[in-house]
């Protein structure tokens, strides 16, 4: 079990959070725009409440209309480029912090794995956890 608070930073450092509860939940995402974002199978996304996060630094913003027609935005380090968090300004009360960069990665271990019409072939999801075709 986490203890938290728990801090996270981006390689360079530039960035630099503090994650103050427990996520409401973690997810993999399959899709072909999260493959490229990981240059991996699937990319993890930590869904927070904005009220249970601290940021220390400066980021850039990047966005893109999402497949559902809902705006997606992310925040990333101007240093380096790691994507810090994703964001849809419809829904300020949370956010879907990218939590591979934290100093405890306990906390990640997904609860469910979406876009798996998109998955790689090669990976195979563990049993007993959600899925689901598309988005949710």
């Amino acid at each position: 079990m986490a203890t938290y608070p728990i801090d996270g930073a981006c390689q360079c450092g530039g960035v630099r959070y503090r994650l103050l509860a427990e996520p409401l939940m973690v997810v993999a995402c399959h899709c072909k725009e999260c493959q490229k974002l990981s240059t991996s199978a699937f990319s993890l996304t930590a869904v927070v409440r904005t009220e249970d996060i601290e940021f220390q630094g400066e980021m850039k913003e990047w966005r893109r209309t999402a497949e559902s027609g809902n705006m997606n935005g992310a925040k990333f380090c101007p240093g380096c480029g790691n994507r810090i968090y994703h964001f849809n300004p419809d829904e300020p009360d949370k956010i879907k912090l990218k939590p591979a960069n934290l100093s405890d990665t306990s906390i990640i271990q997904p609860q469910a794995h979406v876009w798996v019409s998109e998955k790689q072939a090669w990976f195979p999801i563990p049993d007993g956890v959600q899925t689901f075709d598309t988005q949710p």
